[in-house]
Order: structure tokens, then C-alpha cells, then sequence
């Protein structure tokens, strides 16, 4: 996939005013061997410690740019999609650009962004852009976020603070591949046990209203959850899911859904309790 990311990259019509940074956050594959086979255009750090705060921290420090994009290794850009970024800046150095993610299983399903591809997320660094000033002075991405989820938006809440303004720019959009093959089940409730913690976290840091809406940390939520989370509806959750690394249908699929939401619940009710909230 990062090779697949880093050939779309190199065909970009904004040739000569970018360059790329990987960051190699503790890999044990062939990332090393990729990120060599796309230099000169390409540019490699490593970070040892699994945490994506560091990661992208070490990313902007590496950085020579004025305009840091964020995208992730299993996307492909198509070949403006840097242009309009920066077309999307201009002069003005007081913006958040982000565009349209578009998710697909394989490159035939390419296809231009639609209504359904709108975003309102302030900051997310599958598909973003800032100036590599406001993300210093609003100190980088808090590394305490260790695990998955919430650091993206914790930027978000900091530069919007500085006084930074949202635009979203639909000629500015990237595919994200999701094969099927993709679809984990136990990387899905593992990833969501991990989010929960963060979302806890991230309250913790900002307990402000949109915070708790954003990561359903409120009682009408909680409420919800454990309707739909309770024990027997769990039980016929489990019987649904298959052991596929895919769904086979619409009714497993939605089954592994409401059980990652219940995970993600669960942790971060637990998680808010030990802090007392």
C-alpha cells in the first residue's frame, strides 16, 4: 500500500513545490525498503515507539515546508491532489484545508467525490492540511494519546482556538483503500477498546460540551449503549458475526458494528470512572 501511496505522489502536478516525508513508526516489514526505492521525492524518519502523536510530531519538525499535508499510507492521491491543497491556502496562512476521503475496496471503484464524501470534522489527518507555524505553535500533536483515535482531533481543538479557519475544498479529495481483507474483526474491537480509552483522555483534556458530543461521552449516549449494548443483544450480536476476516453480508457487518460500538462504550465508561467523571 505505501508504495501504492508514494507512485501516486510522485505524479502529482505540483512537481517541484513538495516533497514527502514517511515516517516509519516501528515497522518490521519492507517500509524501509520503499521509502529508499522513492527518494529522491521521498524522505524517511524513523520512530521506534508505536504512537502517532511522535510520529507525525517527527514528521513536521523533518519537514522544510510552509504547508504540512497529512495523509495516511493506504491512499491514493489523485494527481491535483496537492495542487488544490495548496491552491486551497492561497496567500492566506490562517486555514485548515481538508477534502473529500473517499472510501474504496480497489482501484475500480475510483470515482469524483459526492454529497455523501462531505466531512465537517475539523481536522482529520487521513485527508489535511495546515501551515507547519500553527501546528508549532499549538504545540504538535499531544503524544500522551498513545493509543488509537482522538490526537487528530485534539489538534483540531487547538488550532481552532488560535483562530484558524476550516475550508473544505472538494477538489482536494483522496481515495482510502479498504479491501475486505482488511476488515479484521478482532483488529476492529481492539482498535475500538483503544479509541475508548482515548476518548476518555481527550474529555479529560477538554471537557467541553462539543468534546463530549464529539466522543459520545454524555447520558443520553450512555443511555443509548446500553439499550442497544445490553447482554442479550450481545449474545445474538455474536451469533451473527462470523470468524471471516470479512463480512459475508449487510446483517454481519452490522452486527460487528454494534458490537465495536459496544467495546468502545465499555472503555470509555470504565476509563472516565477510574478518573472519576
Amino acid at each position: 500500500m505505501l508504495r501504492a501511496c508514494l507512485a501516486r505522489l510522485a505524479r502529482q502536478t505540483a512537481a517541484g513545490r513538495f516533497d514527502v516525508i514517511v515516517v516509519d513508526n516501528g515497522s518490521k516489514d519492507d517500509t524501509a525498503a520503499a521509502i529508499r526505492e522513492a527518494q529522491p521525492l521521498v524522505r524517511g524518519v524513523f520512530v521506534s515507539e508505536p504512537n502517532r502523536g511522535k510520529a507525525r510530531n517527527a514528521g513536521i519538525t523533518r519537514a522544510g515546508g510552509d504547508i504540512i499535508i497529512f495523509c495516511d499510507d493506504d491512499t491514493l492521491a489523485p494527481d491535483s491532489f496537492v495542487a488544490a491543497h495548496l491552491a486551497a491556502h492561497g496567500a492566506a496562512r490562517k486555514r485548515v484545508v481538508s477534502g473529500p476521503i473517499i472510501n474504496i475496496a480497489g482501484v475500480d471503484e475510483m470515482r469524483t467525490p459526492s454529497a455523501a464524501n462531505y466531512s465537517a470534522a475539523f481536522f482529520c489527518t487521513c485527508n489535511v492540511s495546515a501551515p507547519k507555524a500553527a501546528l508549532e505553535a499549538v504545540g504538535g500533536f499531544d503524544e500522551s494519546f498513545e493509543l488509537y483515535g482522538w490526537e487528530d482531533t485534539d489538534v483540531g481543538v487547538r488550532l481552532r482556538a488560535l483562530g484558524l479557519l476550516r475550508v473544505f475544498a472538494w477538489d482536494a479529495f483522496i481515495y482510502h483503500m479498504k479491501p475486505p481483507e482488511s476488515k479484521d474483526f478482532a483488529r476492529q474491537i481492539a482498535l475500538a477498546l483503544e479509541k475508548g480509552k482515548m476518548a476518555a483522555r481527550f474529555v479529560r483534556k477538554s471537557p467541553t460540551w462539543p468534546v463530549r458530543l464529539a466522543t459520545g461521552a454524555y447520558a443520553a449516549n450512555f443511555a443509548r449503549a446500553a439499550l442497544i449494548g445490553s447482554p442479550p443483544l450481545r449474545a445474538l450480536y455474536k451469533r451473527l458475526t462470523g470468524t471471516g476476516s470479512a463480512p459475508k453480508n449487510a446483517v454481519e457487518a452490522w452486527a460487528r458494528e454494534s458490537l465495536a460500538d459496544a467495546a468502545y462504550i465499555d472503555a470509555l465508561r470504565a476509563a472516565l470512572a477510574r478518573d472519576g467523571r
